[in-house]
């Protein structure tokens, strides 16, 4: 176990993909209710730093603990359980084809044991205020990559959870949706959850700097060469 009060810890951790070192001696610490924007260039070692928090990989050397946890030393049922507490919005949106938008959104409260029926009118808020509420019947297929992304900030949040770990959720929508996005982002924040968003927008990053007490952290070479303020 950690011994570290970070919601998120990392202690000299590295990660190589083969011969590739990707990261590299990362010591940092995420405190509880904190906002961290996470920047670099396309290839520094963001979204692996983000596999590293919700155990998608373990570190090569080093540690990485995520809620008082070490994640390397996490057996099955304990990795899924940390996984539970968190939001997670991927590159990639991973929403399941053969689900409607409303059951993708739903997923995590019938993964957490609740019964979506009984948070029906939290879903279709979340929704709408996501610009979806006309389409929770269709399926990711039929969906625009924005619409898509927009689906999957809805489903991370729908069970207010205590981290939220989001990779570039802006990357492909236009900036009234990019708006909405960080106003959730920011209502989870103020209500106690951490937040940490991956992001080439340095626009989100500015608009976030004037409603929260939002830091940035700079990846360059796998290496966190800045933490501070936001821009």
């Amino acid at each position: 176990m950690w011994r570290g009060d970070g919601v998120i810890a990392f202690e000299a951790a590295d990660f190589s993909y083969g011969a590739h070192r990707v990261l590299r001696a990362v010591t940092l610490t995420l405190e509880p209710g904190s906002l961290h924007f996470l920047t670099g260039r396309s290839g520094a070692g963001k979204t692996t730093l983000l596999k590293l928090i919700y155990l998608a990989l373990t570190p090569a050397a080093g540690s990485v603990a995520v809620m008082g946890a070490e994640t390397a030393t996490l057996g099955a049922a304990a990795r899924a359980a940390l996984r539970r507490r968190m939001g997670l919005v991927l590159q990639d949106c991973d929403l399941l084809e053969h689900l409607s938008i409303r059951d993708n959104i739903a997923l995590p409260l019938r993964i957490a044991g609740q019964d979506p029926r009984a948070r029906e009118a939290d879903i279709l808020a979340l929704a709408r205020w996501v610009g979806l509420d006309a389409r929770l019947e269709a399926h990711p297929r039929e969906l625009s990559s924005g619409e898509r992304r927009r689906a999957a900030v809805a489903r991370a949040v729908v069970t207010a959870p205590e981290l939220v770990i989001a990779d570039e959720p802006t990357g492909d929508v236009d900036e009234e949706a990019a708006g909405r996005i960080l106003e959730l982002f920011l209502e989870l924040n103020r209500a106690g959850a951490t937040v940490l968003v991956a992001t080439h927008d340095m626009s989100l990053i500015r608009k976030a700097q004037g409603r929260a007490q939002a830091r940035t952290l700079r990846l360059e070479d796998g290496a966190i060469i800045r933490a501070g303020a936001a821009l």
